[in-house]
């Protein structure tokens, strides 16, 4: 059989940060925000070349072993094909390590500029197909379903398939999120879970569950009820201590607030305007408070400069448009899989 037929322009895709289990909704919950990584992968005549801007330019590898390249070439083999060479632009935004959902962020981005540099990918690798493909790479489906949709997200398996369901949270609420100086592996906390909790620990997390659906959607008054949790943030405290302790603080005064993720990073739902710029002078030093928007596009293929060439902006290079510090692009729109 042939191989695939590989689009000679570039293609540039966006994907937001991801902020999973808000409390009580465990591995199946998430909310995606206005905070931006961006990806341009052209396919080259040979070899691999990776530039990277941002977040982690000091870090990540520039080689097979970076995770956005192992997406791309997952990507592609189930697309029947290896490109001949790939050239890749990284603008990073989204912390690493901080519970912000930059691996699917990165996971996503792969698999969507794979689909999209390669001709007919869409009809190879549907959206269905593409959630799978992200959820097996990451090995949970709750931070690639909100990056890959968008706005609230409920996602589980069945029969060892990823699906997931996409929620339109209150247009009211403005996230703020608390970031910390220094990462946490997931593994780290993860580790810290028990392998069995108390049966009315289960129950009270099935109820707050089923409540913050409804006030994520409709009813953000419940959210402080709705956003209490059993099942890990407590035995997750002990590796970041001054999370739990912001977490506790910030519930205290009636914010609802939790841990992001796996942490370290605090997760605060604003009701409004007014009182996010409340909240985000609750934490004090050593955090960086940062308002966010509430991402209801999901992963999307933007256009790139005229002529197909990429420009420097906003720190990053070889972005177009003009552009804040989040990646937000005025105006912008996307296509992602919706």
């Amino acid at each position: 059989m042939a191989g695939p037929a590989f689009r000679a322009a570039a293609v540039r895709v966006r994907v937001p940060a991801t902020s999973a289990n808000l409390g009580p909704g465990f591995d199946a919950l998430g909310l995606a925000l206005g905070l931006y990584d961006d990806v341009v992968v052209r396919v080259a005549d040979s070899g691999l070349h990776i530039d990277i801007a941002g977040e982690g330019a000091d870090t990540l590898p520039r080689d097979e072993n970076h995770l956005l390249i192992r997406s791309l070439r997952t990507t592609f083999d189930l697309l029947g094909g290896q490109p001949r060479g790939l050239e890749v632009v990284c603008a990073n935004r989204i912390p690493h390590g901080r519970g912000l959902g930059s691996s699917s962020a990165a996971i996503c981005a792969g698999v969507m500029a794979a689909r999209a540099v390669t001709t007919g990918g869409e009809a190879r690798l549907d959206d269905t197909a593409l959630l799978e493909l992200a959820t097996e790479i990451e090995g949970h489906p709750d931070n690639v379903a909100a990056c890959l949709l968008g706005g609230f997200t409920l996602a589980w398996t069945d029969g060892g398939a990823a699906r997931a369901l996409r929620m339109e949270p209150a247009a009211s609420l403005v996230p703020v999120v608390f970031v910390p100086a220094k990462p946490l592996l997931t593994q780290t906390a993860r580790g810290l879970l028990p392998r069995s909790v108390p049966h009315v620990d289960a129950a009270f997390n099935a109820g707050r569950a089923a409540l913050l659906v409804e006030a994520l959607t409709r009813r953000p008054e419940l959210l402080l009820a709705a956003t209490e949790d059993r099942l890990h943030q407590e035995y997750r405290a002990p590796a970041m201590t001054e999370s739990a302790d912001l977490v506790g603080r910030l519930r205290a005064d009636g914010v609802p607030a939790v841990i992001s993720g796996a942490g370290p990073t605090v997760l605060a739902l604003a009701a409004d305007d007014g009182e996010a710029d409340k909240v985000s002078r609750l934490a004090g030093e050593g955090w960086t408070a940062n308002r966010l928007a509430l991402d209801l596009a999901g992963a999307s293929v933007l256009p790139l400069s005229a002529g197909g060439r990429t420009s420097e902006n906003a720190g990053s290079k070889g972005l177009s448009g003009t552009e804040d510090e989040n990646g937000n692009t005025p105006g912008g729109t996307g296509s992602g899989p919706r």
